[in-house]
């Protein structure tokens, strides 16, 4: 399969496998950065990829507290097979808990990169700004 030519466009909220997501409402992976690897962002993307990963973190918060149900699991009865069989789901849900664990700490550690680069680029429009206002004033 080719690669679509041109600039790949991140749609936040969208999803078109589902409809639950809202429209796209645009934005873009931003511009490649000349100097090294990244990329640049617009203000508004930025504010969206905050909310969604602030988002998914939830979803996985929740999944996380009903998670803990499994991993406290009772026997049924008081036969072996109940009891064995309670013992392998109590360490199945354990390694589930971990795992959601794992993802509820990546999802904040991108909210917080991406609330990091926000603060980064209103320091830069502050600083902009600044000198903007430092010019003398009316025409020459």
């Amino acid at each position: 399969m080719a690669m679509p030519e041109g600039t790949p466009v991140y749609q936040p909220g969208f999803n078109p496998g589902s409809i639950c997501k809202a429209p796209p409402t645009g934005g873009s992976y931003g511009t490649p950065v000349a100097e090294g690897a990244g990329f640049k962002y617009d203000e508004a993307t930025l504010h969206e990829l905050v909310k969604e990963w602030r988002e998914l973190a939830q979803e996985y918060t929740d999944d996380l507290d009903q998670a803990e149900y499994i991993a406290k699991v009772k026997p049924p009865g008081r036969e072996y097979a109940s009891g064995d069989n309670a013992t392998i789901t109590r360490l199945s849900g354990q390694a589930l808990v971990e795992a959601l664990g794992q993802r509820v700490a990546y999802c904040k550690s991108m909210a917080d990169k991406y609330v990091a680069a926000l603060g980064k680029y209103a320091t830069a429009e502050d600083h902009t700004t600044s000198v903007i206002n430092q010019q003398p004033k009316g025409i020459f």
